[in-house]
């Protein structure tokens, strides 16, 4: 990968498939943080949506938590049950590349608003890339340094049915807008709202060429998803979709994930055949 003191650029077959912008620039309120964007097919297309105007805070692909002990990581403002609505509030943090220990393994440190230090995270990245599709393998250790127990929740656990997003989260481009989901035994849709399973997929068309895309994503068997493509296409294996999770004081919690994204939109077989072929996501 090619480092420029601020972003990870990687190419294949002449493609810019990735770029992970490691020290962005964007308002405290959208609670900065790094992300992957824009992430790309080997055909040159782009399977990201950066900063869309629905929601300003979505960039890309990007490690996040919506809801940690009263403080917003996510971005924009904070859903109050009591009121029923979203709230712009003094409490969105932000996440701070620290280091590079290897290649692909790098540092972050999570801040409160009011500067206090709660998360040290381990990232761990690596690209596998074949003929037709390529791979991103995503890894993270998020332990506990605030001195007090850590929350994890989501919309849903404060109150909102069916927006239980936490974790990582992928914005797709708005012209992936009513794809099609499709996840194990025989489901699909939006239905797989809240629901388990040890895989997701996701495939749409795009403008301006005669192309499609397909992005599967694989986490594990209890897995439990937030899934949308009819107000916009997003992703979220969810760390605290129906409840919170609790991280107690030095404890740490490990997360993996893989992404992989191919040429043309895969049919259910060909999603299934590949799925029972992969290699699990490594921590």
């Amino acid at each position: 990968m090619k480092d420029t003191g601020s972003e990870l650029i990687h190419e294949a077959g002449g493609v810019e498939i990735l770029r992970y912008v490691y020290r962005p620039d964007m308002p405290v309120e959208e609670s900065p943080k790094p992300y992957f964007h824009p992430l790309r097919t080997l055909d040159g297309d782009v399977v990201t949506g950066y900063r869309p105007h629905d929601h300003r805070w979505h960039k890309g692909l990007q490690m996040t938590a919506s809801h940690l002990s009263g403080q917003n990581f996510w971005g924009g403002g904070t859903y109050v049950h009591d009121r029923a609505r979203y709230i712009q509030r003094d409490n969105n943090g932000a996440m701070r590349h620290e280091e590079w220990l290897a290649p692909g393994v790098e540092r972050l440190t999570w801040w409160t608003r009011a500067g206090e230090r709660w998360v040290e995270e381990t990232r761990r990245f690596r690209v596998t890339v074949e003929e037709s599709w390529w791979r991103l393998d995503f890894a993270t250790s998020l332990r506990n340094v605030r001195g007090a127990d850590l929350m994890f929740g989501s919309p849903t656990t404060h109150g909102r049915p069916l927006a239980g997003y936490s974790g990582l989260f992928w914005r797709g481009p708005r012209d992936l807008t009513g794809g099609t989901i499709l996840s194990s035994d025989g489901r699909s849709g939006e239905d797989m709202m809240g629901q388990n399973a040890p895989w997701l997929a996701y495939t749409g068309r795009h403008d301006e060429v005669d192309r499609a895309s397909t992005l599967l994503f694989l986490s594990g068997p209890g897995q439990t998803w937030f899934a949308r493509n009819a107000w916009f296409p997003a992703v979220n294996p969810s760390i605290a979709f129906h409840d919170e999770v609790r991280l107690p004081p030095e404890a740490t919690l490990d997360l993996a994930y893989a992404l992989v994204i191919g040429n043309g939109a895969w049919e259910r077989e060909r999603i299934e055949e590949h799925v029972s072929r992969a290699a699990p996501p490594r921590v």
